[in-house]
C-alpha cells in the first residue's frame, strides 16, 4: 500500500460537524493521539474480525478449553472479548500470552487488506506539517500499527509514539494506560492534547486521562454508540477535521 492508493473507505453521508466546535478542539491541540482501528483505517475490512474471533474460540476448544468461555463469549464476534475473557480467568498465564500472539498474527494478516479511512492520510500529514505531534494509543498490537503505517509511508509522523496491546491485558482501553503513556513520553499536559477514537471505550479512556475527545463515526450505528456514551464532539468523516486543521494552520 502507498499514500496514493485510492482505495479508501467511503465517507458517510451525514451533516457536517459544527465548525466552531472543531476549530476550538483543533486550535487547542498540541498533541493529537489517535486510536488505530477506525480513525486511521478499518483493520479488518478484508480479513473479518468475526472470523478471527471464531478461530480463537475454535483454538481454545481444540485444547479442551470449551468451558473457559460462557455462551455469550463463545458467540462474540469481537476477538478482544475472547481475549479479555481468558485473561480474567487466567491472568498473566502462558495461555493468555499464546492467545494474544495468535491475535497479533491475525491482525498482521489483516493489515495487508486494511482499508484506509477517507482523508486520514492527508489529515495526518497536514496536522504534522503545521506543528502538531502525533501518537497512537490502541488496543491493537503496536507491531500491527507499525506495519500498516510503514506501508502508508506514515510511520515517521508518529515514531516513536505508538502505544498498544501487550500481554498485560489489564491495560486495554477503557483503561487510560496507553493514552497516559503517550502523554508522559511526549511531556504533554492532558488539556493540550486531543484523542481521536471511534468507540465508547475510547471516550472513557479519554475521560479518565482528562484529555479532550473527538469521536469518529463511520456509520450511524457508531455515531449513536458514541453519543449514548456521552461524547459531545463526533464527526462522521475526517474531511471536516481536515478543513479545521488547514484553517488553523493558515496565516492570519
Amino acid at each position: 500500500m502507498t499514500p496514493d492508493t485510492t482505495h479508501t473507505e467511503a465517507v458517510a453521508a451525514h451533516p457536517d460537524a459544527d465548525p466552531d466546535d472543531l476549530t476550538a478542539l483543533v486550535e487547542r491541540a498540541r498533541v493529537v493521539v489517535w486510536d488505530f482501528d477506525g480513525p486511521i483505517c478499518r483493520l479488518f475490512a478484508g480479513h473479518k474480525a468475526e472470523g478471527v474471533a471464531r478461530d480463537l474460540v475454535s483454538w481454545l476448544e481444540g485444547r479442551g478449553l470449551h468451558s473457559l468461555l460462557d455462551e455469550a463469549e463463545r458467540e462474540s464476534l469481537d476477538p478482544h472479548v475472547v481475549l479479555r475473557a481468558v485473561n480474567r480467568r487466567h491472568p498473566g498465564s502462558d495461555l493468555v500470552a499464546e492467545l494474544e500472539e495468535r491475535l497479533t498474527q491475525e491482525e498482521l494478516r489483516a493489515s495487508a487488506s486494511a482499508m484506509p479511512t477517507a482523508y486520514a492520510d492527508v489529515l495526518i500529514h497536514t496536522w504534522a506539517e503545521i506543528g502538531a505531534r502525533l501518537a497512537v494509543a490502541t488496543n491493537n498490537s503496536p507491531r500491527v500499527v507499525r506495519t500498516y503505517l510503514t506501508g502508508r509511508r506514515l510511520l515517521h509522523r508518529f515514531q516513536p509514539h505508538i502505544y498498544g496491546r501487550t500481554q498485560d491485558l489489564q491495560y486495554l482501553k477503557p483503561h487510560p494506560h496507553y493514552l497516559n503513556r503517550a502523554l508522559s513520553a511526549m511531556g504533554a499536559a492532558p488539556g493540550s492534547a486531543l484523542f481521536i477514537g471511534d468507540t465508547p471505550t475510547d471516550w472513557q479512556a479519554a475521560g479518565e486521562a482528562g484529555v479532550p475527545f473527538l469521536g469518529y463515526a463511520r456509520d450511524e450505528h457508531k455515531e449513536k454508540q458514541l453519543r449514548r456514551a456521552g461524547a459531545d464532539h463526533v464527526v462522521t468523516n475526517l474531511h471536516d477535521v481536515l478543513r479545521a486543521v488547514r484553517a488553523a494552520g493558515s496565516p492570519g
